[in-house]
């Protein structure tokens, strides 16, 4: 194999594992050109390799590829993550309402301990905390349930709105206007009332959708442009094509 590089399925799983998790923790942005030569020479993988993780996260819905640009990393728009988070509700209620039905005394005490962690991250004014426990209630719902068929699908459509929810959190006020709703949901859940556990997640997940159109119309869409001020055609303010410009520098955490 050329200069050492890994080949084959292993180094496609590497490949896949990287550019997801540099994807969801915004080392990748939204829009960001994904070129393969330089992918592959960072992730230490061939271009076929490179190119078989792309397609993997083409279909995940992660990235997208423009005819005669490439691949970048999918733009999504308020209006689909609005659709997408409303997609959630009808399977987080569901999670939440079977959670309810199966939760185990040591199962609830651990999430009113999630609850209290919550309550903490707020308090110290710490939106990323906070955010990191945020996701973690609703995966932790979600196990409890037993529902693997909805959990999959949720972890799909969380991965392409990841950037949304984290400028939502980010934004002053939000943790203290969702904290109540969180805790809602976990005293529904640990309190085996399926029916209130149901409107907990909907009231919550209105309350998003609410933020997240409040955050279009206050210009601070995350998927309006990319961190180099590029819009979602590929062209900068000046419109100035950037397949033009030299490639983009890429960053992983933790992950080659």
């Amino acid at each position: 194999m050329p200069g050492g590089l890994r080949a084959g399925e292993p180094a496609r799983t590497h490949a896949l594992a990287a550019l997801r998790q540099a994807i969801l923790s915004g080392d990748l942005a939204p829009g960001q050109r994904l070129v393969e030569e330089e992918l592959a020479a960072t992730l230490g993988v061939t271009r076929q390799s490179l190119r078989a993780a792309l397609l993997d996260l083409t279909a995940e819905g992660l990235v997208e590829r423009i005819p005669n640009r490439g691949a970048r990393v999918r733009v999504v728009s308020t209006d689909e993550a609005v659709a997408i988070t409303e997609c959630r509700m009808a399977l987080e209620a569901l999670c939440a309402v079977k959670a309810a039905q199966r939760i185990t005394d040591d199962e609830a005490v651990r999430l009113r301990e999630l609850g209290a962690e919550l309550e903490r991250a707020v308090a110290g004014g710490d939106p990323l905390k906070y955010s990191e426990l945020n996701r973690e209630l609703h995966r932790r719902v979600g196990v409890i349930s037993g529902q693997a068929v909805a959990l999959g699908l949720l972890e799909r459509l969380h991965a392409q709105i990841v950037r949304h929810q984290f400028q939502l959190a980010q934004r002053p006020g939000r943790p203290d206007r969702s904290l109540p709703e969180h805790l809602a949901i976990i005293d529904a859940v640990a309190g085996r009332r399926p029916a209130d556990a149901d409107q907990a997640v909907r009231r919550h997940l209105s309350s998003v959708i609410e933020a997240l159109r409040a955050a279009s119309a206050a210009g601070t869409d995350p998927a309006g442009t990319d961190p180099a001020g590029t819009d979602a055609a590929g062209t900068d303010a000046a419109g100035t094509d950037r397949e033009t410009i030299e490639p983009p520098a890429y960053t992983f955490r933790d992950i080659q």
